[in-house]
Formats: structure tokens, sequence, C-alpha cells
């Protein structure tokens, strides 16, 4: 048995994840991470979710399925919508209805089966598209959840949702990703990214990404169709 900490990372396979686990890692944790094949438009961000979790020594990497084609509603989710490839007002079609809840309560159990109590996730709310579940109000919300819904909260252990990255702009974290030894060629962040992970440099998404490496001083590894 290990004497570091365990804490399970959730990782998509983009930028900001990645940097999490590196993050994670560096901070002396044992990292599990979870990756959601949850029906989104392309499987190229699971390809690279696997590859990021080799290459930043993850001890586990879990990738569990949850088809939120039947919720519909998102650009991701529902390829009759089209995904926006200029910014608009409000929430994007982009949003995928209560998918970060989904994501942490899957998190959440498998934390409790493997007696980590520390939850990672790369929600950002400077450089993000507007989603409500990537806001400081939801992660507080859902740890308070989280110590009243398990059992090994009712039992008195405290469980933590960590956001290294809410408060960073993306060159930051380009930044602080490049300096762990991200390599960001393996990650995937476009929405409409080809089976390749191929990225169309025209999502909200991957606008992002592009400015955060600009903006950093940092060369792009993005591999663009």
């Amino acid at each position: 048995m290990s004497d570091q900490p365990r804490g399970v990372i959730l990782l998509s396979g983009g930028l900001d994840s990645a940097t999490v686990l590196a993050i994670a890692r560096d901070q002396g944790y044992e990292t599990y991470a979870i990756s959601v094949a949850y029906g989104q438009r392309h499987s190229a961000e699971i390809k690279a979710s696997a590859d990021v979790a080799l290459s930043l020594g993850a001890k586990r990497h879990q990738v569990m399925h949850v088809n939120l084609n039947d919720v519909g509603g998102s650009a991701l989710t529902d390829r009759s919508i089209a995904v926006p490839e200029s910014p608009g007002d409000g929430i994007p079609v982009t949003y995928v209805p209560a998918r970060n809840t989904l994501f942490l309560s899957l998190a959440l159990g498998w934390a409790e089966i493997l007696g980590s109590t520390d939850i990672f996730i790369g929600v950002n709310a400077v450089d993000y598209s507007g989603y409500p579940d990537c806001r400081p109000e939801f992660i507080a919300a859902f740890e308070r959840l989280a110590n009243v819904a398990t059992k090994a909260g009712v039992e008195g252990k405290r469980f933590k949702v960590h956001t290294p990255l809410i408060d960073l702009s993306k060159a930051d974290i380009v930044r602080w990703g490049t300096r762990l030894g991200v390599n960001y060629a393996e990650t995937v962040s476009c929405y409409q990214a080809d089976d390749r992970g191929y990225a169309c440099g025209r999502c909200d998404s991957c606008r992002l990404r592009r400015a955060g490496f600009d903006s950093a001083g940092v060369p792009d590894p993005t591999r663009y169709y």
C-alpha cells in the first residue's frame, strides 16, 4: 500500500484536465483518473485521456460509459445541432445539461470505494464558455452534497473538490502545465475533432486554447485539420 493520499481526477483528455492531473501528481497524490464516454460527438478525447493518463503516471485510468444522447439538447451530444463557430450571447448550445454534476457524482462514487476524499476537476471560471457548472458556487454546492450523501461523509470523512484552475487564465494554465511537463500535443480540446484528434480551429474551445498558447508564449502543438 502506498503512503500517498489518493486523488481521483476527472480527465477529459483536454488541456485543462491534463494540467490538473499533473498538478495532483505534483502535490503528492497517487492519481486515479476517470474519463466518461457520454455520447459525445467524437471518441478522440477518450483516446487522448488514455494517452495523458499513461504519460502522467496515473495509477489507474477508468473509463465509464453514460449515454447523454438520451437527454439531448446539446451540440456535443446531438449531431443535429451544429457546433457554433462564432461567439454568441448567453450560454452556448455546447453546454451539456448536468454534465459536471454527473461526472462529479461518478468520481465521488469511485473515490469512496478507493478510500479517497480528494476529487480534482479542471473547471475554469475565467477563460471559459460560460457554463453554469464551471462556477465556484456549483463546486461548493456539490462538495456539501458529497459530505451528506455518502457513507464516508456520514461517518466523518470530509470530501474536498479541488479546482486548481478555477481562477486562472488559459495562458496561466498553459504555463503551469508546461512547467510540470504536460505534453499538450496528446490532448484534444476541440468540440468537433475528427477521429484522429485533429482540431477544427474554429469552435469556442479551439479559440480559447489557441489564445492561451499565444498569450503564454508557448508554441501551440495542436494538430488542425
